[in-house]
């Protein structure tokens, strides 16, 4: 049967979180844009900017899986609405900041908690409770690419806007698009209409939160998938940090920052929509482990050059290929390893690890550049760890392919 025929009923579901996704990551991924403009306007430092960012990371993540049990309890649509709602908020917080408190607080606390209820996590597991089993990876990496294209309008137009009326504009610019998530995620809401499909004899869906949480940690394959997660965040959010800042120091025109956000955006469309469809095929997890270890000789490529126009788009489509690629394989694993009830919850495990590493991504970039003067040691560890936890994962998967839970009774 074809693709679409099998998607149809779902459409404005599927839609709807891609809508979503793609707002909620476009305009949290430019932030960086607005780095020195803001911080040399109300007299912060780089690292409080990036401690701000740091913030709302780890916010994210330690939100997401309490955020995840309580969609089982009440349902995807509010969850995501009032996410919508304060993710215009902390926006709103940030233009019109003139201290660290309101930047803290609203790029911080505010679009942070907003992530845990808008992002990869409860898209993903929206659309994977959409569609059939056969077609579930395929349908995770469209959604997933779709979700890219924020990065496409979001960076060009913040940039365009911070340079002709100023950073504040810009982000009243990001405002206003951010708005769009309301009736995205009330059209995505409709999932909750859906029943669950009958669970399988492996399935945990009948078990608690506390028993579900139990049982995933005490998969080694999830705990290896885990912990390798911590490479992918700390280097995506470097990079989504303070690329901008690296770029204008190197003396390059300031628009090039929007320019290879831009690239990241579209190119990760083709590597979401490769990777979904590679996972239906072949190994998620040893594929996860193939992107951390390419992403890190990109890295060491590109840092180890004189930085060009050229050489940093062309870095840009690298990095964006190998960008959200991530999304559709996690989502998967997590629903082939778990089922579907607890997915958002027991994803939202694992994204608390992705977190802890954008953490370090963010504010130790910013507090290495304050104190060495430039992103050479930031980047040489980021390449590091990369390669380690990228042939960890590889290794790890192929010697002891994941099994499905085991659930302890008394």
């Amino acid at each position: 049967m074809p693709l679409l025929q099998v998607l149809r009923p779902t459409l404005p579901i599927l839609i709807g979180a891609s809508v979503m996704l793609t707002l909620s990551m476009g305009l949290r991924q430019s932030l960086g844009i607005f780095l020195q403009p803001l911080t040399h306007d109300i007299r912060i430092s780089v690292s409080d900017f990036t401690l701000a960012l740091a913030v709302q990371n780890l916010a994210w993540g330690f939100l997401q899986p309490p955020v995840g049990a309580l969609t089982v309890r009440y349902g995807f649509r509010p969850i995501m609405i009032v996410g919508a709602l304060m993710y215009i908020a902390g926006l709103a917080l940030m233009a019109t900041a003139n201290g660290l408190i309101s930047v803290m607080i609203g790029g911080g606390v505010l679009i942070g908690t907003s992530l845990a209820c808008t992002a990869a996590a409860i898209a993903m597991s929206v659309a994977a409770r959409a569609v059939p089993e056969t077609v579930r990876s395929t349908v995770l990496g469209i959604v997933s690419g779709a979700g890219s294209l924020g990065a496409l309008l979001s960076a060009p137009l913040g940039q365009i806007l911070n340079e002709g009326f100023g950073w504040r504009i810009g982000l009243a610019g990001f405002v206003v698009m951010s708005a769009l998530m309301i009736p995205a995620a009330w059209y995505a809401g409709r999932i909750d209409k859906i029943p669950l499909p009958k669970p399988a004899a492996d399935d945990i869906g009948d078990a608690t939160a506390a028993v579900a949480a139990k049982t995933a940690f005490g998969n080694a394959s999830f705990v290896v998938m885990t912990c390798a997660y911590l490479v992918c965040g700390m280097q995506l959010v470097f990079l989504t940090t303070h690329l901008p800042s690296y770029l204008a120091i190197c003396g390059l025109d300031p628009m090039l920052s929007a320019q290879t956000l831009g690239m990241i955006g579209g190119f990760n469309v083709l590597g979401s929509l490769f990777f979904g469809w590679a996972g239906q095929r072949w190994n998620k997890l040893a594929l996860l482990g193939a992107i951390y270890i390419l992403r890190s000789l990109a890295l060491a490529w590109y840092f180890m050059l004189p930085a060009t126009s050229f050489s940093t788009l062309l870095f840009g489509a690298i990095m964006g290929f190998l960008w959200m690629g991530v999304g559709p394989l996690v989502a998967g694993a997590v629903a082939e390893m778990f089922g579907l009830r607890w997915q958002a919850m027991i994803q939202g495990l694992a994204f608390m690890s992705h977190q802890i590493g954008s953490f370090l991504g963010a504010y130790g970039g910013g507090v290495l550049y304050d104190a060495l003067g430039s992103y050479t040691m930031a980047w040489r560890i980021g390449v590091a760890l990369g390669l380690a936890g990228g042939i960890i994962q590889v290794a790890f998967a192929l010697i002891r392919p994941s099994q499905p839970p085991v659930l302890r009774t008394a």
